[in-house]
């Protein structure tokens, strides 16, 4: 599978010591040299299918540090960030591979910001397979050790996107619970401590019938990787082999695959897992 990113990201929305810093996507960068260089930003348009205009334009509008809620920092050059995020996911879709991103995405509702995520890359890029390439059933897996409540809130009325969470819980942000299930949503909340025994059980008998019902023409991966056993921000003890393992499950489940970074806060662990991660996507 093809790497996708841009060396912008490890120089816009600086953020200081928060945990998602540029430094994140520079050991990425310089660990996995074979990536592709991209330059493709989210126009207004393919933003507005899941964004309001009104939220659009804050971000835009920003020019100097600002706090839009307790986690997430945003400056002058967060706009550009967060446009190149979303538009090297739909760049994924377009190509079926893995962009590597920065600012996060799955926590983003349509008109705020939340825990570090600007636009819901994944959701954008959801959408575009459905307005630009004709794909309309679009399943989203989503692996991060946070539930994607800003993906789950922006599909909740679309019968032709699954959104499927792997998760911690109880943990922020609070939903993803078990009682949060619908037609087109399972949520698979998973108690601190779950590696990689738990996680491919879950798969295997929950999210594969599920996904394999619902008949994707393309599996869309939330790829976080904060769920490793070394992360600093979650409680979950996955190995490198495990998400090598998550990857291969994932994209047996259609007959197109695309992933976006999401998570994954330790620099030092973070390129073995994705590069995992990648190999699984390749082995399907």
């Amino acid at each position: 599978m093809e790497l996708l990113a841009n060396e912008a990201f490890t120089q816009l929305h600086p953020t200081g010591h928060h945990a998602d810093r540029p430094e994140r996507l520079r050991v990425l960068l310089d660990a996995l040299p074979g990536w592709t260089h991209v330059d493709r930003v989210a126009m207004r348009e393919e933003l507005e299918r899941c964004h309001t205009s009104e939220y659009i334009d804050s971000v835009q509008a920003i020019g100097e540090p600002t706090w839009l809620d307790i986690d997430t920092i945003a400056s002058a050059t967060t706009w550009e960030a967060a446009t190149l995020a979303a538009g090297l996911a739909i760049a994924a879709v377009d190509a079926g591979a893995f962009a590597l991103v920065r600012p996060p995405g799955h926590h983003a509702f349509a008109d705020h910001a939340m825990g570090f995520c600007l636009f819901n890359n994944v959701a954008v890029a959801a959408r575009h397979a459905g307005a630009a390439l004709g794909l309309r059933r679009v399943a989203i897996v989503d692996i991060d050790v946070h539930h994607g409540n800003g993906t789950q809130a922006l599909f909740a009325a679309d019968p032709d996107v699954l959104y499927v969470s792997l998760h911690q819980w109880p943990f922020y942000p609070g939903t993803g619970g078990p009682g949060e299930q619908a037609e087109n949503l399972l949520n698979v909340p998973l108690h601190a401590g779950s590696g990689d025994r738990e996680y491919v059980a879950a798969f295997t008998g929950e999210v594969e019938p599920r996904v394999r019902r619902f008949e994707p023409e393309l599996v869309l991966v939330s790829a976080g990787f904060d769920a490793h056993a070394d992360d600093p921000l979650a409680d979950m003890a996955l190995s490198r082999e495990g998400f090598g393992e998550l990857a291969r499950r994932c994209a047996a489940l259609g007959p197109r695959v695309a992933a976006v970074l999401e998570g994954g806060y330790n620099v030092e662990t973070l390129p073995s897992l994705v590069e995992a991660a990648l190999r699984g996507f390749e082995a399907a």
